[in-house]
Protein backbone atom coordinates (compact mmCIF):
# COMPACT_ATOMS: atom_id res chain seq x y z
CA UNK A 1 0.00 0.00 0.00
CA UNK A 2 1.61 3.24 -1.19
CA UNK A 3 0.45 6.81 -0.75
CA UNK A 4 0.16 9.23 -3.65
CA UNK A 5 3.81 10.20 -3.33
CA UNK A 6 5.04 6.61 -3.45
CA UNK A 7 5.76 6.12 0.25
CA UNK A 8 4.71 2.99 2.12
CA UNK A 9 3.12 3.65 5.57
CA UNK A 10 5.18 1.98 8.25
CA UNK A 11 5.77 1.89 12.02
CA UNK A 12 9.07 1.81 13.89
CA UNK A 13 9.52 0.63 17.48
CA UNK A 14 12.07 1.76 20.06
CA UNK A 15 11.73 -0.54 23.07
CA UNK A 16 13.30 0.45 26.39
CA UNK A 17 14.14 -1.60 29.46
CA UNK A 18 14.25 -0.28 33.03
CA UNK A 19 17.79 1.01 32.46
CA UNK A 20 16.77 3.10 29.41
CA UNK A 21 18.62 0.74 27.11
CA UNK A 22 17.07 -0.02 23.72
CA UNK A 23 16.25 -3.36 22.13
CA UNK A 24 18.67 -3.88 19.25
CA UNK A 25 18.08 -6.79 16.85
CA UNK A 26 20.38 -8.62 14.43
CA UNK A 27 18.68 -9.46 11.15
CA UNK A 28 18.45 -13.13 10.22
CA UNK A 29 21.62 -14.38 8.46
CA UNK A 30 23.02 -10.84 8.26
CA UNK A 31 25.47 -8.73 10.23
CA UNK A 32 23.19 -5.68 10.24
CA UNK A 33 21.28 -4.40 13.26
CA UNK A 34 18.03 -2.45 13.52
CA UNK A 35 14.90 -1.64 15.51
CA UNK A 36 11.68 -3.60 14.89
CA UNK A 37 9.55 -2.09 12.13
CA UNK A 38 6.92 -3.06 9.59
CA UNK A 39 4.21 -1.92 7.23
CA UNK A 40 0.75 -0.68 8.17
CA UNK A 41 -1.96 -2.83 6.61
CA UNK A 42 -5.06 -1.40 5.00
CA UNK A 43 -7.58 -0.45 7.70
CA UNK A 44 -5.05 -0.49 10.55
CA UNK A 45 -4.16 2.46 12.73
CA UNK A 46 -0.45 3.03 13.43
CA UNK A 47 -0.96 1.81 17.01
CA UNK A 48 -2.67 -1.40 15.86
CA UNK A 49 0.14 -2.02 13.37
CA UNK A 50 2.72 -1.40 16.10
CA UNK A 51 1.23 -4.03 18.41
CA UNK A 52 0.97 -6.55 15.54
CA UNK A 53 4.56 -5.99 14.45
CA UNK A 54 5.77 -6.14 18.06
CA UNK A 55 4.27 -9.61 18.46
CA UNK A 56 5.25 -10.90 15.01
CA UNK A 57 8.86 -9.77 15.21
CA UNK A 58 9.82 -10.19 18.86
CA UNK A 59 6.94 -12.06 20.47
CA UNK A 60 5.74 -9.35 22.89
CA UNK A 61 2.07 -8.50 23.40
CA UNK A 62 0.33 -5.33 24.55
CA UNK A 63 0.46 -6.37 28.20
CA UNK A 64 4.25 -6.66 28.01
CA UNK A 65 4.82 -2.98 27.16
CA UNK A 66 3.72 0.54 28.01
CA UNK A 67 3.51 3.29 25.38
CA UNK A 68 5.65 6.25 26.44
CA UNK A 69 5.29 8.37 23.31
CA UNK A 70 5.22 8.54 19.52
CA UNK A 71 6.49 10.87 16.85
CA UNK A 72 4.18 13.77 16.04
CA UNK A 73 4.25 13.18 12.29
CA UNK A 74 5.54 10.82 9.63
CA UNK A 75 9.30 10.51 9.24
CA UNK A 76 10.22 9.73 5.65
CA UNK A 77 13.21 8.23 3.92
CA UNK A 78 13.77 7.61 0.23
CA UNK A 79 15.31 4.38 -0.98
CA UNK A 80 18.01 4.57 -3.69
CA UNK A 81 16.98 2.95 -6.98
CA UNK A 82 19.56 0.18 -6.77
CA UNK A 83 17.88 -1.08 -3.58
CA UNK A 84 14.42 -1.22 -5.21
CA UNK A 85 13.13 -4.15 -7.21
CA UNK A 86 13.04 -3.32 -10.91
CA UNK A 87 9.31 -3.99 -11.30
CA UNK A 88 8.31 -1.27 -8.82
CA UNK A 89 10.86 1.41 -9.69
CA UNK A 90 9.13 4.64 -10.59
CA UNK A 91 6.24 3.87 -8.22
CA UNK A 92 7.88 3.06 -4.90
CA UNK A 93 9.99 5.86 -3.36
CA UNK A 94 10.50 4.75 0.23
CA UNK A 95 8.89 4.56 3.65
CA UNK A 96 7.02 7.00 5.86
CA UNK A 97 7.07 6.00 9.49
CA UNK A 98 5.39 6.72 12.80
CA UNK A 99 7.81 5.79 15.58
CA UNK A 100 6.69 4.55 19.00
CA UNK A 101 8.70 4.59 22.22
CA UNK A 102 7.75 1.68 24.49
CA UNK A 103 8.76 0.62 27.98
CA UNK A 104 9.06 -3.13 28.46
CA UNK A 105 7.29 -4.25 31.65
CA UNK A 106 7.92 -7.97 31.20
CA UNK A 107 10.90 -10.25 31.69
CA UNK A 108 13.51 -10.64 28.95
CA UNK A 109 12.48 -14.29 28.66
CA UNK A 110 9.14 -13.18 27.15
CA UNK A 111 10.97 -12.19 23.95
CA UNK A 112 10.41 -14.83 21.26
CA UNK A 113 12.12 -14.40 17.90
CA UNK A 114 10.64 -17.63 16.51
CA UNK A 115 6.94 -16.87 16.81
CA UNK A 116 6.46 -16.92 13.01
CA UNK A 117 7.82 -19.10 10.22
CA UNK A 118 9.69 -16.11 8.77
CA UNK A 119 11.60 -14.47 11.65
CA UNK A 120 13.19 -11.08 11.16
CA UNK A 121 15.93 -11.45 13.79
CA UNK A 122 18.17 -14.26 15.01
CA UNK A 123 19.77 -12.49 18.00
CA UNK A 124 19.26 -9.39 20.09
CA UNK A 125 20.83 -7.32 22.85
CA UNK A 126 20.18 -4.29 25.01
CA UNK A 127 22.14 -1.25 23.82
CA UNK A 128 22.71 2.26 25.12
CA UNK A 129 19.97 4.61 23.89
CA UNK A 130 22.12 6.39 21.31
CA UNK A 131 22.78 3.46 19.01
CA UNK A 132 25.71 3.69 16.56
CA UNK A 133 24.30 4.92 13.27
CA UNK A 134 27.21 3.53 11.27
CA UNK A 135 25.70 0.03 11.59
CA UNK A 136 22.36 1.27 10.18
CA UNK A 137 21.93 1.21 6.42
CA UNK A 138 22.83 4.68 5.15
CA UNK A 139 19.48 5.87 3.83
CA UNK A 140 17.77 5.10 7.17
CA UNK A 141 20.28 6.90 9.40
CA UNK A 142 18.62 10.32 9.35
CA UNK A 143 15.23 8.84 10.33
CA UNK A 144 16.82 6.86 13.17
CA UNK A 145 18.53 9.97 14.47
CA UNK A 146 15.37 12.06 14.22
CA UNK A 147 13.24 9.40 15.92
CA UNK A 148 15.71 8.95 18.78
CA UNK A 149 16.02 12.70 19.27
CA UNK A 150 12.28 13.40 19.20
CA UNK A 151 11.38 10.52 21.50
CA UNK A 152 14.19 11.17 24.00
CA UNK A 153 11.99 13.87 25.60
CA UNK A 154 9.80 11.08 27.02
CA UNK A 155 12.73 9.43 28.82
CA UNK A 156 13.68 10.35 32.38
CA UNK A 157 17.46 10.24 32.57
CA UNK A 158 19.33 9.64 35.85
CA UNK A 159 21.57 12.38 37.20
CA UNK A 160 24.87 12.76 35.38
CA UNK A 161 27.55 10.49 36.79
CA UNK A 162 25.03 8.33 38.67
CA UNK A 163 25.77 5.19 36.63
CA UNK A 164 22.87 5.63 34.22
CA UNK A 165 21.75 3.21 31.54
CA UNK A 166 22.84 4.89 28.34
CA UNK A 167 21.49 8.40 28.89
CA UNK A 168 22.69 11.49 27.06
CA UNK A 169 26.05 11.55 28.88
CA UNK A 170 26.57 8.14 30.44
CA UNK A 171 27.24 4.53 29.54
CA UNK A 172 26.47 1.25 31.20
CA UNK A 173 28.15 -2.11 30.80
CA UNK A 174 25.91 -4.82 29.34
CA UNK A 175 25.52 -8.04 31.26
CA UNK A 176 24.97 -11.37 29.54
CA UNK A 177 21.33 -12.29 29.02
CA UNK A 178 20.20 -15.39 27.12
CA UNK A 179 16.91 -16.92 26.18
CA UNK A 180 18.70 -20.25 25.94
CA UNK A 181 22.35 -21.10 26.30
CA UNK A 182 23.86 -20.92 22.78
CA UNK A 183 25.54 -24.02 21.38
CA UNK A 184 28.70 -22.15 20.41
CA UNK A 185 30.60 -18.99 21.16
CA UNK A 186 30.57 -17.58 17.65
CA UNK A 187 27.98 -15.19 16.25
CA UNK A 188 25.50 -17.14 14.08
CA UNK A 189 24.87 -16.68 10.41
CA UNK A 190 26.50 -14.93 7.51
CA UNK A 191 25.34 -12.06 5.36
CA UNK A 192 22.38 -13.07 3.25
CA UNK A 193 18.91 -12.24 2.04
CA UNK A 194 16.62 -10.16 4.25
CA UNK A 195 13.34 -11.29 5.77
CA UNK A 196 9.94 -11.44 4.16
CA UNK A 197 8.94 -7.91 5.21
CA UNK A 198 12.06 -6.44 3.59
CA UNK A 199 11.23 -8.16 0.32
CA UNK A 200 7.63 -6.97 0.50
CA UNK A 201 8.76 -3.39 0.87
CA UNK A 202 10.74 -3.59 -2.37
CA UNK A 203 14.21 -3.54 -0.81
CA UNK A 204 17.07 -5.73 -1.86
CA UNK A 205 19.26 -7.38 0.76
CA UNK A 206 22.25 -5.00 0.67
CA UNK A 207 23.14 -3.85 4.19
CA UNK A 208 26.16 -2.40 6.00
CA UNK A 209 28.45 -4.63 7.98
CA UNK A 210 28.17 -4.20 11.72
CA UNK A 211 31.15 -4.25 14.06
CA UNK A 212 31.83 -7.44 15.95
CA UNK A 213 29.72 -7.88 19.08
CA UNK A 214 30.90 -9.93 22.03
CA UNK A 215 28.91 -13.22 22.05
CA UNK A 216 28.21 -12.93 25.77
CA UNK A 217 26.18 -9.75 25.16
CA UNK A 218 23.78 -11.43 22.72
CA UNK A 219 20.50 -13.20 23.28
CA UNK A 220 20.33 -15.91 20.66
CA UNK A 221 17.15 -17.35 19.22
CA UNK A 222 16.87 -21.07 19.94
CA UNK A 223 16.86 -23.43 16.98
CA UNK A 224 13.46 -24.82 16.00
Amino acid sequence: MLDREGFRPNVGIILLNANNEVWWGKRVREHSWQFPQGGIKYGETPEQAMYRELEEEIGLRAEHVKIMGRTRDWLRYEVPDHFIKREIRGHYRGQKQIWFLLRMVARDSEVNLRLTDHPEFDAWRWHNYWVPLDVVIEFKRDVYQRALQELSRFVTWPARGAGNGGGPHGERRHSARYLRQPHGRSQPGTAGAGGAKQAASGLTANAPAAPAVAPESLVLAPNK
